[in-house]
């Protein structure tokens, strides 16, 4: 009678054992998750803060194998060494959905673009929170602009003379000719003249402000959008295409977007740098676009 209890509690002994340690197994034996994530969010320090607080959610790991400006981020996804990748909605990322290499494009964050320009401030912008009104006001005062190139940039600026109904044309209109798009404000700076940049950059330092001014921000329509890619494991069967579906769907999910409210509180000057997509809690209002 002895014998048989030892034996019965042994076996519950061990059946508790593997029950705790089996999940611990799994984890170990998951491989990592293998980001490319834009140079923006890895600069601020956000990207690693959120992969600390994924991996403490999920118990999957993730390896940020490269970040940087787009330009270098789609090669290795297009390669399969990539499993999950998030930047910048463009026709980059439309394409390796389009071209087979990536599924499920999905937006999941925004970052804010400013107006910036010189103290004197001549068409009186300063503290006015609706861009496409801000440059209706450069654009009557024939105050200086730069149409910066940069691709962010230029795409929010058009957005808002088209919303403010404008085609700007004149000699107040400046075209950039910034060495480096790092000097656009410098630029702007010597010309004295107003100019749309992000707001990353210059409140990191990658675009030094010198004397101008931040004048014009907090309008949800100077923000742009970053989205998620997921493997196509279709294409690259040997991907972890099942880690990248965890991610992403952390990421557009409640989990993501509290983790950018939460982060957003903790900015320089209590103005975020990152925004989420849609409040946790509501229902996501934005779908995923598959080639699948």
């Amino acid at each position: 009678m002895i014998a048989s209890r030892r034996a019965f509690l042994g076996s519950v002994l061990l059946t508790s054992a593997a029950s705790i340690w089996t999940p611990l197994l799994f984890a170990e034996e998951r491989p990592p998750i293998r980001v490319a994530a834009i140079g923006g969010m890895t600069m601020t320090g956000m990207w690693q803060e959120l992969a600390t607080k994924f991996e403490a959610d999920t118990g999957w790991k993730t390896l940020l194998v490269i970040t940087g400006p787009k330009d270098v981020l789609s090669a290795p996804f297009k390669r399969g060494e990539i499993d999950l990748l998030t930047m910048h909605s463009a026709d980059k990322t439309t394409d390796l959905v389009a071209d087979g290499y990536g599924v499920n494009l999905r937006p999941w964050a925004r970052n804010e673009h400013t107006i910036v320009g010189p103290p004197s401030d001549p068409a009186g912008i300063r503290g006015m929170k609706d861009g496409a009104a801000a440059l209706k006001k450069i654009a009557a005062a024939h105050a200086p602009f730069v149409d910066f190139y940069g691709p962010g940039s230029r795409e929010i600026t058009h957005k808002l003379w088209q919303r403010a109904g404008l085609k700007p044309e004149g000699d107040w209109l400046l075209k950039d000719e910034s060495d480096l798009p790092e000097n656009i404000v410098a630029f702007a700076e010597k010309k004295q003249a107003y100019v749309v940049v992000g707001r990353l950059p210059i409140t990191y330092g990658k675009m030094a402000l010198g004397k101008m001014e931040v004048l014009v921000q907090g309008d949800p329509e100077m923000r742009r959008t970053y989205v998620v890619v997921e493997v196509n494991p279709q294409k690259f069967p040997q991907a972890n295409a099942a880690g990248a579906r965890v991610l992403a769907d952390w990421l557009t999910g409640d989990p993501g977007q509290k983790f950018l409210l939460d982060y957003g509180r903790k900015a320089p000057g209590g103005i975020p740098l990152y925004h989420p997509i849609h409040v946790p809690g509501e229902e996501e209002g934005v779908k995923g676009i598959s080639n699948q």
